[in-house]
């Protein structure tokens, strides 16, 4: 039997031992898909914390439950590590590792590199490697591929290769792991098909995509169609600030229209991983080309400088109220990047965090899902959510959402704040003078 027939004999079968390099909210959630699938599953983390907290049953991720994990976990289908020696028996190592981007806005593979080093030296043949780090088109072929191939080892015939982009959404109810379609690209036809039947046990439909190229373009269009578009509707939303226009009115008249129009909407700027990061992975690639994306760079321009909007929004309301931004006491509402999850990733409510304290405001913050965070002041290693009571908000002479919470009382909040700016529309269902808009 040749090494795709073994690998592909062995997913169809299930008795294919499968690693998950990164344990965070793309390889968690992947790895105990796959344990609950039927499939032996080692995952390995180099954050001996997380570990820990998957031994003792607890979950992490807000999309994984500790219930499943402490299942998967006692059942033996899902065992954990923080060494990649755990992993030399894996007929399939799929890499979910951070891809973040260095000060100079340069994409950072140093954690890729990383993963594929520790794999080489555990590697054996016929083996499956799949990515899913989003990063820049050429990646899969570059740092797998011509990292472990050599003239007796050949990618699709010794070992395959394949890309699949995560499609991670945090905190969505409705579309999880098992339920968003996965597209996968292979180095070869053959890897291509190993990929496709390995997703097929554990994800409801797996498109096929003719090379690893096309597949990693894939997940950089998708987060640059959003982001400029979030872009325009952030630049309407600075214009209509200007024009005395109600933003918000105009989304809603112009969501009526049933064809042609797609709604998005302005905020205090874009967080976590993807839509920050990958158009400026896209537009680094391209680069290398001689060519270069205009539009990406402008939407980049415009939803980094929508916190800077946000502050001198703020700086003017509280000059109508005769009281500077320095010294004044601002609550932020919301710390993560979006409602209804604990990430902080590239959050706005951070960088308005830092740019009031650098502008001497006194800033504390409120969040059900985040309840402390490490590092956000040089003189504080951590900073506390506040208990969000009567007396709590009228000591503020700001309250800033930034994040709509489902969980916030917004008719409670809005009883007792002194002062509201909303960013997010969160408080469009209560009428009242002291609340201002985006």
């Amino acid at each position: 039997m040749d090494n795709v027939n073994f690998l592909l004999s062995r997913i169809q079968n299930k008795s294919a031992s499968i690693g998950i390099a990164g344990l965070g909210y793309v390889g968690l959630p992947l790895a105990v898909e796959f344990a609950k699938a039927g499939f032996r599953v080692s995952g390995v983390d180099l954050s001996p914390e997380r570990i820990e907290m998957l031994k003792n049953g607890q979950s992490y991720v807000l999309d994984v439950s500790s219930e499943e994990i402490g299942r998967v976990i006692r059942n033996g289908t899902f065992t954990i590590s923080t060494s990649y020696g755990s992993l030399k028996e894996a007929d399939v190592i799929i890499i979910c590792v951070p891809t973040p981007l260095r000060k100079t806005k340069e994409p950072d593979i140093t954690y890729i590199r990383g993963a594929v080093a520790e794999i080489k030296k555990i590697i054996h043949f016929p083996i499956l490697l799949i990515l899913e780090s989003t990063t820049y088109p050429g990646t899969t072929r570059e740092l797998i591929v011509g990292e472990i191939e050599r003239n007796d080892c050949q990618v699709g015939r010794e070992f395959f290769v394949a890309f699949s982009p995560e499609r991670v959404d945090p905190g969505n109810q409705i579309f999880q792991t098992k339920n968003i379609p996965k597209v996968v690209g292979g180095i070869t036809s053959q890897c291509t098909e190993l990929a496709r039947a390995l997703y097929d046990h554990v994800i409801e439909k797996v498109i096929p995509v003719k090379s690893a190229e096309e597949a990693e373009m894939v997940k950089l269009l998708e987060n640059t169609f959003r982001s400029v578009n979030i872009a325009l509707v952030n630049e309407m939303a600075m214009m209509c600030d200007r024009m005395g226009i109600d933003i918000w009115h105009v989304l809603e008249g112009a969501a009526s229209k049933p064809f042609g129009f797609m709604p998005f909407f302005p905020g205090p700027g874009i967080g976590g991983h993807c839509i920050p990061l990958d158009p400026v992975y896209l537009s680094w690639k391209a680069k290398t080309y001689n060519f270069y994306n205009r539009f990406i760079e402008l939407a980049t321009d415009i939803n980094g400088n929508m916190p800077h909007f946000v502050m001198g929004k703020l700086t003017r309301a509280l000059n109508q109220q005769k009281k500077p931004l320095n010294g004044s006491r601002i609550l932020l509402l919301g710390m993560s990047y979006k409602n209804d999850i604990d990430d902080i990733r590239e959050s706005p409510g951070v960088e308005i965090y830092k740019l009031l304290r650098q502008e001497k405001s006194l800033v504390d913050y409120h969040d059900p899902y985040v309840s402390c965070i490490k590092g956000l002041e040089e003189a504080e290693d951590t900073v506390y959510s506040k208990e969000l009571t009567k007396e709590c908000l009228k000591s503020y002479d700001c309250v800033l959402l930034t994040v709509a919470h489902q969980r916030f009382d917004y008719p409670f909040i809005a009883e007792h704040a002194r002062l509201i700016f909303d960013t997010r529309n969160a408080f469009k269902d209560i009428q009242s003078d002291k609340i201002i808009k985006l």
